[in-house]
């Protein structure tokens, strides 16, 4: 007999918390010209993010549409006054609203953050009264019947995203196996493809396999077809096409209005890109968008992080808008002029590092749009290891999201002394330890590569630290860092750059960077040690006795809290009360807290650089196993969880001029933003319902 699934696991909370993303402040001071160009690189940014939907689920497309003609037509507000009048709970409105500021926050009807499903706190026939109170009822029903068993759907494999018939994805058909992908990868390895911008349809008829690679992009072609053994490959373009094409609309419309001739280039190569599936023209635009240093307006669109995909190689869409916050930016200016020198304290040797360091912009941003299915505190982008290690790429902080989501008014597992400094000093020491991962940990490192012709990118002679030998293993012509990793490629590298973040949080001339000196300083550099150990106690609500780790970060934390309790750095332990207590020996944290991490994160590099992908395993799974002693302390840690926040994000309205109108940080202003984010609805609601109808037969 199946267990029941306990639903309230599955719900988010009546207290869900939302916050404002204000950047009022930094929109006042660009010029017409920049605020129109930020107008239209932010419609392309959210029309493009209702691909996230489709990326999601099957149903979070036509979720998305049901919601959205629901609140264009009766805003929440109203709805909420009409429910009330006519016998329904606050709660159960409540519940209702919640749920749908969840779907239009997440793209979709699964968390960003952690990937399992959510669904309405409201039981469904209760749903279905209160959207019949509605004045558009007759079109909301068809929908209502199309998505309805979907939307409260815990059926095994329906709880998270992941490998069917564990988890459910939309990266690739439900009979497509991590040995398919295998197979597949080796294909495209062969013919020089990589498969950000893909989706890979399996169809097989007795021996015969038919594998389509699909290729995002609004022309709609087989572009290759080749036939090895029964098995054919088939390289289509065409993926989210309706979509693509209004999001390329907007970015034609943003190019009138580009600073100067090397954002006009990016803009054009993007349009490329997405208009013919070329993986190699969004890489020529990332190439101008390096170049184009310190702009007023800082952008960036396309399929970029691989979280999501079981795979760990397919990307979500993501689009950002942002304004550069100039006196913060300074400082990490000031960080990215020191790189070389920092570089040199990081526990490897100079052989694997790379041969130049190529300085990076390192702006702090305020996010005006940011469309994807979350909004992160820092991005190291692009992600592609070609541009990355010979080429260059950006650092960005962006400097309104991180106070709005790091301030906390309960704090559990910690003593009082520790929760002082914590609320006093968190988003101080975030900002550092933001600045550190990004540049120098996303930013370091180098990959010891061989070449087509055989040549290597590294000194026959270079000696590996850990064995005194030479590197054994590379990477092969063809090969990538993602190709290599796979589904470990997110943590690994994420526990990477945070281990570097702390590693080097001990110099107190970083510190004095950002202005941080004596005993503030010690505080500071005290308190990201502990608010890393910290996250890493609190990670286990990302951990599934059933599915393992469900988030990238969250398992990266893990394993940093467990190096530094090996070390004896970090002490948890149960009291009397059944309560936890997390303590950190600060006078440990220069002594055996760097050696421990000094160590670790020399471990992480060297593995990393020469493809050794079987010890990093042996490695990342010896400190991210959550054993007997944690599985006991997963059931505190889930009790005294609080959800994510929730961003309420402005909308530019274009009147006689750009203006930013801005909404009330509750569910009912996130929903309205939503209600008043898109210009033509139509379209989008056709191009949405026909794609999720469309590929439906891929994932039943």
């Amino acid at each position: 007999m199946r267990q029941e699934v306990d639903k309230t696991h599955y719900i988010l909370p009546l207290d869900q918390p939302v916050v404002c993303l204000d950047a009022s402040t930094a929109f006042q001071g660009l010029t017409k010209q920049e605020k129109l160009y930020a107008y239209y690189l932010s419609k392309a940014s959210w029309i493009g993010g209702l691909i996230t939907l489709l990326q999601t689920s099957t149903e979070a497309g036509q979720i998305f549409v049901f919601l959205h003609k629901l609140y264009s037509t009766e805003s929440p507000k109203e709805l909420k006054e009409n429910a009330i009048k006519m016998g329904f709970s606050e709660d159960e409105v409540t519940a209702l609203l919640v749920y749908s500021a969840g779907v239009f926050c997440n793209a979709g009807n699964y968390k960003g953050f952690g990937d399992s499903k959510f669904i309405p706190g409201i039981e469904a026939s209760q749903f279905e009264k209160i959207m019949k109170l509605s004045k558009i009822w007759n079109e909301l029903e068809p929908l209502w019947e199309i998505c309805k068993f979907a939307i409260y759907d815990l059926s095994p494999g329906k709880t998270c995203l992941g490998y069917p018939p564990h988890g459910s994805t939309t990266y690739f058909s439900k009979n497509f196996t991590s040995e398919d992908n295998d197979i597949v990868q080796k294909w495209m390895k062969r013919r020089q493809l990589e498969p950000y911008n893909t989706r890979c349809f399996k169809k097989q008829n007795g021996n015969l396999i038919d594998y389509e690679i699909r290729l995002a992009s609004i022309k709609c072609n087989e572009i290759e077809r080749e036939e090895i053994s029964g098995v054919t490959y088939r390289l289509t373009t065409g993926d989210y096409s309706p979509l693509m094409e209004i999001l390329v609309q907007y970015l034609e419309k943003a190019v009138p209005y580009a600073a100067n001739e090397t954002q006009i280039n990016m803009l054009k190569a993007y349009i490329e890109s997405f208009t013919t599936g070329s993986l190699q023209k969004h890489k020529e635009g990332s190439r101008f968008w390096i170049h184009d240093k310190i702009p007023a307006i800082e952008t960036y669109i396309g399929f970029i992080e691989t979280y999501r995909d079981p795979a760990g190689i397919r990307a979500e869409f993501e689009g950002f808008v942002a304004a550069v916050n100039r006196p913060m930016s300074h400082k990490f200016a000031k960080l990215v002029e020191s790189a070389e020198d920092l570089l040199q304290l990081l526990p490897w040797p100079r052989g694997f590092e790379k041969d130049t360091f190529l300085r990076p912009d390192f702006t702090s941003l305020d996010v005006l749009s940011f469309s994807g299915s979350g909004i992160p505190a820092g991005i190291n982008i692009p992600n592609y290891d070609d541009i990355r290690q010979t080429e260059g790429f950006k650092n960005v902080s962006l400097g309104n999201v991180i106070p709005a989501s790091y301030q906390q008014s309960v704090i559990p597992f910690l003593s009082d002394t520790d929760i002082q400094l914590l609320q006093k000093y968190r988003v101080l020491a975030f900002e550092i330890q933001v600045g550190l991962h990004e540049l120098l940990g996303h930013g370091s490192g180098k990959l010891l590569q061989k070449a087509a012709d055989g040549s290597l990118n590294y000194l026959p002679t270079l000696l590996d630290p850990l064995t005194g030998e030479c590197p054994t293993s590379c990477y092969e012509s063809g090969d990538t860092y993602d190709s290599c990793f796979g589904p470990l490629s997110s943590a690994y590298e994420e526990c990477r750059a945070e281990a570097v973040g702390l590693y080097l949080s001990l110099e107190s001339n970083i510190l004095s960077i950002f202005g941080h000196n004596g005993s503030d300083a010690d505080d500071i550099m005290y308190v990201n040690w502990l608010s890393l150990a910290w996250a890493g106690l609190c990670s286990l609500e990302m951990w599934d006795p059933n599915r393992g780790w469900l988030q990238a970060h969250s398992q990266a934390r893990f394993a940093l809290t467990r190096v530094l309790i090996q070390a004896g750095v970090v002490t948890v332990r149960q009291q009397e009360t059944q309560e936890l207590l997390l303590t950190v020996d600060r006078k440990s944290l220069k002594g055996a807290g760097r050696n421990a991490i000094g160590h670790f994160l020399l471990q992480l590099q060297i593995y990393k650089a020469t493809a050794n992908i079987k010890a990093a395993r042996e490695l990342f799974k010896l400190y991210s196993d959550v054993t007997d002693q944690w599985i006991s302390w997963r059931d505190i840690v889930l009790a005294n969880k609080r959800p994510r926040k929730m961003f309420t994000q402005p909308n530019m309205v274009l009147n006689k001029e750009i203006e930013l109108k801005t909404y009330d940080a509750s569910p009912e202003g996130l929903i309205q933003s939503w209600v008043e984010r898109f210009d033509n609805v139509l379209p989008l609601y056709e191009a949405l319902l026909t794609l999720s109808k469309k590929d439906a037969h891929f994932f039943m």
